[in-house]
């Protein structure tokens, strides 16, 4: 156990790329609410994978026109041509996001057995494409922030036609917590205040543009803003605070 630990250690400090992020859902939310929650957020860079899982946040048949322009146009800025035409890495990146970390994570094999065999990313349990969560995230370190291009399946309903709140809000605390992620490393969500402006119905595609306020300490804070492709209407408005953590103290549970 000591060795597996110390393998998903050495993962957990290259960190490369970010990972998606647990949330939990509320029931019907007010127009306002603020509300606590405490799940753990991991980073594992996709080199210490052992063997290749699929990654959710690439294209599939579900994605509607508006989903596949947003990603090629994001997509196209993670790449930049020179004056002398040479191809290098541009201001933006795409977050790859699996269903498992622990299974995928050197060492992690042995650990997801201790914990819990059958767990998956809440966002990324769903095996039919389209039918609740589809969504791909991008970054820019420099600008301190992260875009994320989400499409709404017909599984997460909530008033009839439109996105269930808490939906909403696992969205939010999924872009919010990457960025936080990116900034701060391992942190944990310690409180999100959502302002729901109109609903968003379902089907469609809407963007989650978050950005930095300030850190800090521990104390990362992180806004977020929900608004239709073309960006004339606004879904939700929220402020949100991660704290960092201590990763070894996580896992071994003191």
């Amino acid at each position: 156990m000591a060795r597996s630990l110390g393998r998903i250690f050495k993962g957990f400090q290259r960190l490369g790329s970010r990972s998606s992020i647990q949330t939990q859902l509320s029931s019907h939310p007010p127009a306002s609410v603020s509300f606590r929650t405490s799940f753990v957020r991991t980073v594992v860079n996709p080199s210490a994978f052992s063997s290749k899982p699929r990654d959710f946040s690439l294209p599939n048949s579900s994605w509607g026109p508006e989903m596949m322009r947003l990603y090629e146009h994001y997509n196209s800025l993670c790449e930049v041509e020179t004056e002398g035409g040479e191809k290098q890495e541009g201001p933006w990146r795409r977050l790859p996001s699996y269903n498992r970390l622990l299974k995928y994570a050197t060492g992690g094999v042995h650990l997801s057995k201790m914990i819990q065999s059958k767990a998956r990313l809440f966002t990324r349990n769903m095996r039919d494409p389209g039918a609740a969560f589809e969504y791909v995230l991008f970054v820019n370190s420099e600008e301190q922030k992260c875009v994320c291009i989400f499409q709404a399946g017909h599984l997460l309903e909530g008033p009839p036609g439109y996105v269930h709140g808490g939906a909403i809000a696992t969205m939010i605390d999924t872009v919010t917590g990457s960025l936080a992620t990116l900034l701060s490393g391992p942190v944990m969500t310690a409180n999100l205040n959502i302002n729901y402006r109109s609903p968003i119905p379902l089907g469609s595609t809407v963007l989650l543009e978050s950005c930095l306020d300030k850190k800090e300490g521990r104390k990362t804070y992180i806004s977020c803003k929900v608004t239709s492709t073309d960006g004339s209407r606004v879904h939700t408005e929220t402020t949100a605070l991660f704290l960092s953590v201590n990763v070894s103290h996580l896992l071994l549970g003191v």
